[in-house]
């Protein structure tokens, strides 16, 4: 149940949709180390916490385009730094990058503190804590929010054969999350930003230490922030979508819903429960693999965006295809996979006992991006893809090779050199 982009008002209409970001950063001191002052940005719903008190997650509104949602995230992070920088109680950066600085072991992490009726969120970081480890939850990233515009969605539904728009939305949603889960290596492949991390992560004694690990992104990778099993999930309707999801909280292999660390999330508009999503339905799509990119000020470039917004279009070209419990904990491994280094390394599962070369895997890919956008008349939108292709004809220009190349060495020291001079940059503007 393709979207056919040759109907005159869906390619109209294809470029239009609805964009949200969610940025996490870590709040620092000038010395490098995790900042231990209260959450300073209290009752502002676009600055908010994620797992610790200094982990400030930026929430942007919902905006009508890539450009103006990465305008909304930068503006955002130009305030979030100003008002660090002139704390009282001393100054505060953001740190640039998706790996920690330094880290003085456990009780160095200040779980989020909640008051009243919103305790249950403390509590629940708690479980979290005790699960799976305070460091790992240190992870930070960037979530890309995306819905179709709902000229595009009446569209198609008028050529489908379903019995009401809300049922037709729920599979759409249903089907890009297979596929946006399938090609998640190819993301991560391509945006991957944290090859570096500093000892402290691993071994207290290790602070100060740079060390490598042959990763590419750490928070995507096998040492990341991931399940201890591979969920598997039902698509064939959002009813049987949640039960998947509901029977592993039931079995106790998930405490509630939001424990499933996994690629892709379909999200309701509003209360974002499981019973909220069955009743509402899908509102939105959520794509979680994407570091921090400490080459760019703001976190992440926006030509990035228009990829990420290009590839699911191309995706949802492309024919509807079953996601067997075997092709999803390929996608998963694959994605861990591609979050390694050395590129030589990584071979792309493509089936049973098959497998590609990553640079082959990406540029079959990409080269069926090209020739689909080419094809509708579109050659514009085929220079987008062309500069992604760059990051695999030349490997310096991946941003991982770039980041360990200038941090290797003082990592944490050069991060937050890095840090105040956005800060200052962003201060003067």
């Amino acid at each position: 149940m393709s979207l056919e982009f040759k109907n005159p008002k869906i390619k109209e209409y294809m470029l239009e949709g609805h964009f949200g970001l969610e940025k996490e950063s870590l709040r620092v001191t000038p010395e490098g180390y995790l900042a231990h002052t209260k959450h300073p940005f209290m009752n502002n719903p676009n600055m908010e916490r994620d797992f610790c008190e200094n982990q400030t997650e930026l929430i942007t509104d919902v905006m009508d385009s890539v450009e103006e949602v990465w305008e909304q995230l930068a503006g955002l992070q130009k305030k979030a730094v100003k008002t660090l920088l002139h704390m009282k109680s001393g100054k505060e950066f953001l740190w640039p990058f998706s790996n920690p600085p330094y880290v003085l072991g456990e009780r160095d992490i200040p779980i989020a503190s909640y008051q009243g009726e919103l305790r249950g969120k403390e509590l629940y970081r708690e479980y979290l804590a005790g699960k799976y480890g305070k460091k790992k939850m240190l992870f930070s990233g960037i979530h890309f929010n995306f819905s179709f515009s709902e000229k595009i969605l009446e569209e198609g539904y008028k050529q489908s054969n379903f019995s009401s728009l809300r049922e037709y939305k729920d599979s759409i949603y249903l089907e890009l999350a297979k596929k946006v889960t399938r090609y998640s290596w190819l993301l991560v492949y391509l945006t991957a930003a944290s090859p570096v991390m500093d000892g402290s992560f691993f071994y207290d004694e290790d602070l100060g230490k740079t060390v490598r690990k042959d990763l590419a992104s750490a928070r995507c990778s096998k040492i990341g922030y991931w399940n201890d099993f591979i969920p598997i999930l039902k698509y064939d309707s959002l009813n049987s979508y949640v039960e998947s999801i509901e029977a592993y909280v039931k079995q106790g292999q998930l405490k509630e819903a939001a424990e499933l660390y996994y690629p892709v999330r379909l999200k309701p508009q509003g209360e974002n429960t499981l019973e909220h999503l069955k009743e509402s339905g899908v509102n939105h799509i959520e794509l979680r693999m994407f570091d921090l990119n400490p080459l760019e000020p703001v976190g992440i470039r926006k030509e990035d965006l228009q990829f990420v917004h290009l590839l699911i279009l191309y995706l949802m070209s492309t024919e509807d295809m079953d996601f067997l419990p075997f092709e999803q904990t390929m996608a998963i491994k694959n994605e861990k996979n591609a979050a390694r280094y050395e590129e030589e390394n990584i071979r792309i599962e493509t089936g049973w006992n098959s497998s590609l070369p990553v640079k082959h895997a990406a540029l079959h890919v990409l080269s069926s991006m090209d020739r689909f956008y080419e094809s509708i008349g579109k050659m514009e939108l085929a220079e987008i893809v062309q500069r992604q292709e760059q990051k695999i004809f030349c490997t310096r220009k991946r941003y991982a090779a770039q980041i360990k190349s200038e941090f290797q060495e003082d990592y944490v020291k050069k991060g937050i050199r890095l840090a105040e001079k956005y800060a200052m940059e962003m201060d003067r503007k």
